[in-house]
């Protein structure tokens, strides 16, 4: 059983968190907002720290997942950072989507200063969080990624390392490209069999069994359907990790013409009142395009 420190307590933190308790592990946790922290300890039985630099003191391992490259740097940095409290030989594991950049800057920083580093985002969203059922794309090198692998079990279906430091990150950009393009799919999908007058969701129960399946499908028809977005992962979420994206194909030379013409889909969905949508809510747009498209 290792001592180990989490950073951030979002929708995913708080549950990734509490099965580190679960699994044994004794736990200090610090978020921005102290009350969320002191739900959290109140919960699970675990301890809170005043700083990310204070949670890090003493700690084996160092979880973080919070918001973006600018939150990540805020938590990491400075005399009350992560590593200013992370000891030599001790592991940081960042969760948070973020650049690759980031993630190979922070990486050179700790190992300078004779500390690990692992970029780890995860997949599989708030229920997968919760149920300890995340796919765990790591990055970073073989001996550290080893130390880190049976802790982060306590939270992971799937995981696996992809590459040096970075990889992570590509591999999590990767991740949000395939979903991008298969919720806009499953959308026109809908709409056109509800022009059509079909039944959706014998239609739906027909067609997830052949090569149009996808989890997408399974987990989300029926609420597209229904025309219910206010619960999972957020289209501001979502268009902050197809920038990420867009970035490093402008980068590396990749042409993603279907991930920026969905960006800018999404960016329709904010406009029409739906930023914390869940992603899924593409299919409102092509209906209020629809219904624009009569007057």
């Amino acid at each position: 059983m290792a001592k180990v420190a989490f950073i951030g307590l979002g929708v995913m933190g708080y549950p990734m968190a509490g099965h580190l308790v679960k699994a044994g592990h004794t736990v200090t946790v610090w978020n921005r907002s102290a009350d969320k922290a002191d739900k959290w300890v109140a919960q699970h039985k675990g301890q809170k720290a005043a700083t990310p630099k204070e949670a890090a003191t003493g700690a084996e391992l160092v979880m973080a997942c919070v918001g973006n490259d600018d939150d990540l740097r805020s938590v990491t940095y400075g005399d009350t950072g992560i590593l200013a409290g992370l000891a030599k030989g001790a592991v940081f594991v960042d969760h948070t989507t973020a650049s690759a950049d980031v993630a190979r800057e922070i990486g050179e920083k700790a190992k300078a200063n004779g500390q690990g580093f692992i970029d780890a985002p995860v997949s599989g969203g708030q229920a997968g969080a919760e149920n300890g059922q995340l796919t765990i794309m790591c990055g970073g090198d073989a001996a550290t990624y080893e130390k880190v692998k049976p802790v982060i079990q306590a939270y992971a279906k799937m995981q696996n390392l992809m590459g040096p430091t970075g990889s992570g990150q590509l591999t999590k950009m990767m991740n949000q490209i395939c979903i991008a393009g298969l919720v806009q799919g499953l959308a026109e999908a809908l709409a056109f069999g509800r022009a059509s007058g079909l039944d959706l969701m014998k239609a739906v129960e027909v067609i997830s069994k052949g090569a149009a399946g996808s989890w997408q499908m399974d987990n989300r028809h029926k609420t597209m359907i229904e025309g219910k977005f206010d619960y999972g992962f957020a289209v501001d979420w979502m268009r902050k990790d197809l920038s990420i994206c867009l970035a490093e194909a402008r980068r590396n030379g990749a042409s993603l013409p279907v991930a920026a013409l969905v960006d800018q889909f999404y960016a329709e969905v904010q406009q029409m009142g739906g930023n914390r949508w869940d992603t899924s809510s593409l299919i409102a747009r092509l209906e209020a395009t629809k219904t624009a498209k009569k007057f």
